[in-house]
């Protein structure tokens, strides 16, 4: 029963692994485990090119296995899984893809090295070589307890391979091998080879680093307060001169009334002038000093008398 013949729909998506999930010899057995979000009527297993497989569900159960008891080379490839829903045409889309891979121990081990040395300091970069006799291969780089491998890499030259490991830290520490992959067959591995050890030291701080961060911190701190401090002041002396400026501006301008100077003022009093047995005719004036008193004071100033002589006649 093959589900193209249905409508896709999207339900969630299904996730398929193997088990066992590391290295599978060729001719050992094998599981993959289609795990289902939903219930399934029936569930399908796709190799990439080659076999399919389908399965009914009967049970209530979250996951359908496909079992191989004894592995060949055409079961080595990559795999994907579908469901469709019990009780309905609803089909999920395939799974994310996993790879079988089949070690094949006829495949000789390959030699690895490890340069500079086992022992190096944090930060150092780490050249890791590998090399098989003459087969045209993809290497790949393993770290013990890590699943997967960590790097891959087409040979150089169809028989060497060189992973670098850049700045490594303590956690970049442990024992490290190699596998290789043939270029014919894909999906078939050479055992693991010989291991390398690598050892990642901390580096430590030169003496006297923690004491001069402390005192570069100090140093900075008092710069910028300094800076701080005469910023402020600059702005301080601004705004006194533009103040003072904008009150010189303001007493000098057009509209400020003048400054008028204490002085007398004279003008003729309305009297009748009057003569003197010497014939000399007197003539008062009134001298008026500026008051700053308003017009409508009730005080008012008491006129001085001023007399000056007046040419009568010819004489004075």
């Amino acid at each position: 029963m093959e589900p193209m013949a249905m409508n896709l729909i999207l339900v969630p998506r299904p996730s398929l692994s193997l088990h066992p999930s590391q290295r599978v010899s060729l001719g050992n057995p094998v599981t993959l485990r289609c795990h289902l979000p939903r219930l399934a009527a029936w569930v399908w297993l796709y190799q990439e090119g080659g076999w399919s497989y389908n399965k009914g569900k009967k049970k209530e159960q979250d996951a359908a296995e496909f079992s191989f008891a004894s592995t060949l080379r055409e079961h080595a490839g990559r795999y994907r899984c579908q469901y469709r829903v019990s009780e309905s045409a609803e089909v999920s889309v395939e799974s994310d893809p996993v790879e079988l891979v089949l070690t094949d121990l006829r495949y000789p081990p390959s030699r690895i090295s490890l340069h500079p040395e086992q022992h190096v300091g944090t930060g150092t970069n780490v050249t890791i070589c590998c090399w098989n006799k003459d087969y045209g291969a993809t290497f790949f780089l393993h770290k013990d307890g890590s699943s997967d491998p960590i790097q891959r890499q087409d040979s150089s030259g169809g028989d060497t391979a060189t992973f670098t490991l850049f700045g490594v830290t303590p956690a970049d520490s442990g024992t490290y091998r190699c596998s290789y992959r043939p270029w014919h067959y894909a999906f078939m591995s050479s055992p693991l080879g010989d291991s390398v050890m690598l050892e990642v030291t901390p580096t430590a701080a030169p003496p006297g680093a923690a004491g001069s961060s402390h005192g570069n911190l100090v140093v900075a701190v008092v710069g910028g307060c300094t800076a701080a401090f005469v910023f402020i002041l600059v702005l301080i002396i601004i705004f006194l001169l533009s103040a003072r400026r904008h009150r010189t501006q303001r007493d000098e301008s057009p509209g400020a009334p003048p400054k008028k100077p204490e002085a007398m003022e004279f003008q003729l009093c309305p009297q009748v002038p009057s003569s003197d047995s010497e014939g000399l005719t007197y003539l008062e004036l009134q001298a008026v000093t500026p008051s700053t008193q308003p017009p409508n004071s009730p005080i008012a100033p008491q006129p001085s008398v001023i007399y000056t002589e007046v040419a009568v006649r010819g004489h004075h």
